[in-house]
């Protein structure tokens, strides 16, 4: 999938730099905590506690993105996965609430996979769903965090988030990425927008519906 290239500073090397300068101190900090969280999910989950995915990133070429393993792997007697809300213990919804599951993300920017601020990364089967407005949110590259992220997160339609996600591409700067930052945190601070509602996490994305032509033939 093309992209476009940067159009300005920020765009072509300042973001980059951006990323850099705040995602290394704060990974350093975050590194006792996720040790501390790692050891707990690992009782937890009697396994691994890193998941890892492959997700679509500038231009939807993938990259594997990675995250504190908050769901088990239990199954019903069928060897089927039981249901998110089953598989999402305490101490996982602790983790989703605090947003600390995404931590080890910032190891993602730092081999810039990521941006700290961008269109969060989905999966790759959602790839052929977009309508090519919508594929425009590649044109970036992903974010840890992102428009939509403050604008509702997983409370709002996923319509609604690509609507967000390319008006971001559409007016990318310095101070919006800021601004996307400071209501991140406040965001995380008040755990809101964490789960779709009646979802412990958040319905899968099937495409939009195609839109309705009206009927002119009357006037």
């Amino acid at each position: 999938m093309p992209h476009p290239p940067p159009t300005d500073w920020y765009q072509a090397w300042g973001k980059r730099l951006l990323d850099v300068v705040l995602a290394a101190p704060l990974l350093l900090t975050a590194l006792p905590l996720l040790l501390l969280a790692g050891g707990f999910l690992a009782v937890q989950n009697g396994g691994p506690f890193l998941f890892r995915q492959q997700r679509p990133g500038l231009g939807g070429g993938l990259f594997w993105l990675y995250k504190l393993q908050t769901m088990t792997s239990q199954r019903d007697a069928h060897g089927q996965l039981l249901p998110d809300a089953a598989r999402l213990p305490r101490l996982g919804r602790w983790l989703r609430a605090t947003s600390m599951d995404e931590l080890p993300q910032l190891w993602n920017v730092l081999r810039g996979d990521l941006s700290l601020v961008g269109p969060r990364p989905l999966l790759p089967d959602y790839l052929p769903l977009y309508s090519p407005e919508q594929a425009r949110r590649h044109s970036v590259r992903p974010g840890l965090t992102g428009w939509a992220q403050v604008n509702g997160r997983n409370t709002i339609s996923w319509e609604q988030k690509f609507v967000y996600d390319v008006w971001y591409v559409e007016r990318v700067s310095w101070r919006l990425d800021l601004l996307i930052l400071a209501r991140t945190v406040r965001r995380v601070l008040g755990a809101q927008g964490i789960n779709a509602p009646g979802q412990a996490t958040t319905e899968a994305f099937r495409g939009s519906p195609a839109p309705t032509v009206a009927d002119n033939s009357a006037s």
